[in-house]
């Protein structure tokens, strides 16, 4: 089998994955209009501290040269080959909520719950909130999410979820709560943001949906299952799904790809292959598996069975990267159904019920390979049926596409990113939830990969 080689590339992902610290933001050319004018007036409710400039362009084109976002937040996430808009001027507020954990470098603050907000100069009435994927920060969705709905006329709010980077499971007083707070923060950014768009644009925003993905789009299930009323729909791009019922989750997984994968890449192994299938790897997504066991697979096992069942003596903090089976207390050999009852009402209590109270769409790649699409994808859209919520989601399987844009870059030959078929859904949710005239979006369905045409920027469903 083919060896993955470390590459500049994914080095920087890696960087990536941590709390990146980011300079003041530098001074940017100043509007003339009266919007601008108003942006220091303007105060973000329960916001302990904020900064408002005013901007020539709030997308990532002239933010990365003013310094009002930070690049590595968000690289991997999307093909080099996207194409994204410019040119939005407005104004831009960064700030943060009172906490008290400070794992959040941006700024030199040193202070977690950061968010930004952007208001463009153009508004069309609506507004996107989003949360960070994995363990980013609130820039983490410039590139892939604000750009592209800053230019179709929207305001933009994005949070860091209240803790981040690789340690994030020491938030917190109980096993979860860090994972809890990423609901709060997201429920609390949706409230301010709404009541900031009103204040500055003089009347409240017509339509509000949450956006997301990875772990972003676990927070955009939560959020339309428990307070859709803050929203007019959702897009779920690739979300985390933990099941409450006991059904298998990451940490079931997981550790049978780190102590099976080893086999299977040493001898081609029949029966470690058949074991990563069973475990829910889907068949085809092979080549891609030692990318993921390299550089993803061990750190997410392991942060987040720190993060609910940190009675288990991991080996993370003595810095072994992998560890060998049948190593006492080594995370290849967690068995997640054999762990105390509490740790079960943890993941129960962090879990999704599938009752969405408003219009949700779900994208995924078939090849996902961190969140495998049985695991995640089909048991969650199973998991809203069963509660008679199928009307109100939508749920397209992308054929070749994974959790990260950045392996189409690596296989072009295999691969289609997940990006451009995100960014279709959103157009689509806008049709269903239109005030006037609403046109439902095509049936659930499982979308052919596309070969030809201008695959990182394109994606025809239905």
């Amino acid at each position: 089998m083919p060896v993955l080689r470390r590459s500049s590339a994914i080095s920087v992902l890696l960087g990536s994955l941590l709390a990146v610290p980011l300079v003041a933001a530098a001074g940017a050319p100043a509007q003339a209009d009266g919007g601008c004018a108003r942006a220091h007036t303007v105060r973000v409710p329960g916001a302990e501290k904020q900064i408002a400039a005013c901007l020539d362009d709030l997308t990532t084109a002239g933010t990365v040269a003013s310094g009002h976002t930070v690049p590595a937040q968000w690289t991997g996430l999307h093909s080099v080959a996207t194409r994204n808009p410019s040119g939005v001027p407005g104004v831009q507020i960064d700030g943060y909520f009172p906490d008290d954990s400070s794992f959040n470098t941006t700024h030199g603050w040193n202070h977690d719950a950061q968010f930004v907000i952007r208001l463009p100069k153009n508004w069309n009435g609506g507004l996107v909130v989003s949360g960070a994927p994995g363990t980013r920060l609130q820039y983490a969705n410039d590139f892939t999410i604000s750009d592209w709905v800053l230019a179709k006329g929207y305001a933009f709010a994005s949070t860091d979820k209240g803790n981040s980077g690789n340690t994030f499971y020491k938030d917190g007083r109980r096993p979860g709560d860090a994972i809890a707070e990423w609901y709060r923060r997201m429920t609390q950014l949706t409230v301010a943001a709404k009541a900031t768009v009103a204040r500055y644009y003089r009347r409240p925003p017509r339509r509000t949906y949450a956006a997301g993905i990875s772990n972003g789009g676990q927070l955009v299930r939560w959020a339309l299952e428990n307070h859709p009323e803050l929203y007019d729909g959702g897009i779920d791009a690739e979300g985390t799904y933990w099941p409450r019922d006991g059904a298998i989750n990451a940490l079931v997984y997981l550790p049978v790809a780190l102590r099976t994968y080893p086999k299977y890449a040493a001898t081609g192994d029949p029966k470690a292959h058949a074991a990563m299938i069973k475990a829910g790897f889907a068949p085809g997504s092979e080549f891609l598996w030692d990318f993921n066991y390299n550089f993803i697979w061990d750190n997410t096992q392991r942060i987040y069975r720190e993060e609910v069942d940190p009675a288990y003596d991991g080996d993370l903090e003595a810095g072994i990267p992998y560890c060998e089976s049948g190593t006492p207390n080594c995370d290849t050999d967690y068995n997640y159904y054999a762990r105390p009852r509490s740790v079960h009402q943890t993941v129960k209590r962090l879990g999704m019920t599938g009752r969405i109270g408003k219009p949700m769409i779900t994208v995924q790649g078939t090849l996902d390979t961190l969140l495998p699409i049985r695991v995640h994808g089909d048991a969650y859209a199973r998991k809203i049926r069963s509660q008679h919520r199928g009307a109100l989601h939508r749920y397209y399987r992308i054929e070749g596409a994974s959790h990260l844009d950045l392996e189409y870059d690596m296989f072009p030959d295999r691969m289609r990113p997940l990006l451009p078929c995100m960014r279709t859904a959103f157009e689509d949710l806008e049709r269903w939830t239109a005030p006037r005239h609403r046109q439902a979006p095509p049936p659930s369905a499982t979308v052919p990969r596309q070969t030809a045409g201008d695959v990182a920027n394109t994606c025809s469903i239905g």
